[in-house]
């Protein structure tokens, strides 16, 4: 080509970029020290499959049905709260507010402190800006209108969790970086200084502004291309101020080690907890909301305590479960457990001491849900009388 590069090339240096850096030198060596790596990758705490399993053919055929294809998209302008900004204004009340911004990303204000979850304010959580999930709503508030904040906080390095627009933009701030081991890599090759990023292997902490974050265990994977070799770690996180306590689960499938971050670093104030993009073809790496309520559960020693913000759902469309199923399992899975839950609309800030946001917000706008239960639920016999054959057990509504 004349007068301009090959599009190959283009594509080969944004392919090159948005995929990062692998770790080298003393990160790696770092990496082999670690007791959470062996056989030359990271391990889960148990055993998970981080593939697809099944038949890749019904896959297909239910991913790629018309109708199924609807339902996991919303029938109308989801609905973003108006006034974030204006709200963040005024300090809370309580010393602790949460603010979902969509999927996984959520500003943390707590103890005079703020902390900003998985950010991604890209409009694809891709590799390209032109292919890949796009975001179903826009973000409630600029990134460059947002505020300074003291710590951004990774669980892990795939697309929609680490986000290449959104660091990039970030990298130009002062802010400190908490990221699991070997992600400090991306983040340095996007223009992040070295002393900004506090890299953790599980169970380390950090103190951050008179905070203390530290990286506890999950059960998922890493990788942001076909290159891949399970080098860099994967995170929940616990953040500790002087009154309040936060749990942020970041992607993960249910196992027994929530109870040993529990009695380890809670209980919590609040917990947010992936709840969406689960699938039976990928049980493993991904929670139900009914395990994601057993894990809230566990993290608070057993018994409803605090309250439960559900994230990982909304935003894209990275599951074949309908795009409302997340929220109306996670009210069920409320009800079930006596746990409160915050339901706020994207950009709703919430004080989980305060008032709590419980419209279900996303039944105007959503398609039908073919299942909203999956379990059975007993109705109470109306009268000492009343025969078995009168109790309604189909659990759906």
């Amino acid at each position: 080509m004349t007068g301009s590069r090959p599009l190959r090339q283009q594509l080969r240096e944004l392919r090159s970029e948005a995929f990062g850096a692998d770790p080298s030198g003393e990160r790696m060596e770092r990496i082999r020290r670690s007791p959470n790596f062996a056989d030359g990758v990271f391990q889960n705490p148990v055993g998970a499959r981080t593939r697809p399993s099944g038949s890749k053919r019904e896959f297909a055929k239910i991913y790629f049905h018309k109708e199924q294809r609807l339902r996991r998209s919303p029938g109308a302008p989801i609905p973003v709260h108006p006034t974030t900004l204006a709200d963040l204004a005024k300090p809370p009340v309580s010393g602790l507010r949460l603010t979902w911004m969509g999927h996984s990303s959520v500003l943390a204000e707590i103890d005079g402190r703020r902390v900003l979850f998985d950010p991604v304010w890209g409009e694809r959580c891709s590799p390209f800006p032109f292919a890949g999930p796009k975001r179903l709503h826009p973000v409630p508030v600029p990134l460059a209108v947002l505020g300074p904040v003291d710590a951004v906080v990774i669980s892990h390095d795939h697309y929609d969790h680490l986000d290449l627009p959104t660091i990039k933009a970030l990298a130009g701030t002062d802010t400190v970086f908490a990221v699991p081991l070997g992600v400090g890599a991306h983040l340095e090759r996007w223009g992040v200084s070295e002393d900004r990023i506090r890299e953790l292997d599980w169970n380390e902490t950090t103190r951050i502004a008179g905070l203390s974050l530290t990286a506890t265990p999950a059960r998922h994977f890493c990788g942001r291309g076909l290159r891949n070799q399970q080098h860099t770690l994967w995170a929940s996180w616990a953040v500790a101020g002087e009154e309040h306590r936060i749990f942020h689960s970041g992607d993960t499938g249910y196992f027994p080690g929530f109870k040993e971050i529990g009695a380890a670093h809670g209980p919590f104030d609040a917990t947010m907890i992936q709840i969406g993009a689960y699938s039976e073809y990928w049980p493993d790496i991904h929670m139900t909301p009914e395990e994601g309520m057993r894990a809230h559960l566990d993290l608070q020693g057993g018994t409803p305590h605090g309250v439960m913000l559900p994230i990982h759902w909304g935003t894209f469309n990275l599951s074949p479960h309908a795009w409302a199923e997340p929220g109306e399992w996670t009210v069920d899975a409320a009800e079930e457990a006596g746990q409160p839950v915050a339901l706020p609309r994207p950009g709703e800030p919430f004080e989980p001491a305060g008032t709590l946001p419980v419209d279900p917000w996303w039944r105007p706008v959503s398609r039908p849900i073919a299942h909203p239960w999956r379990r059975p639920k007993p109705v109470a016999l109306p009268s000492s009388d009343a025969r078995a054959g009168d109790l309604d057990l189909a659990g759906e509504r």
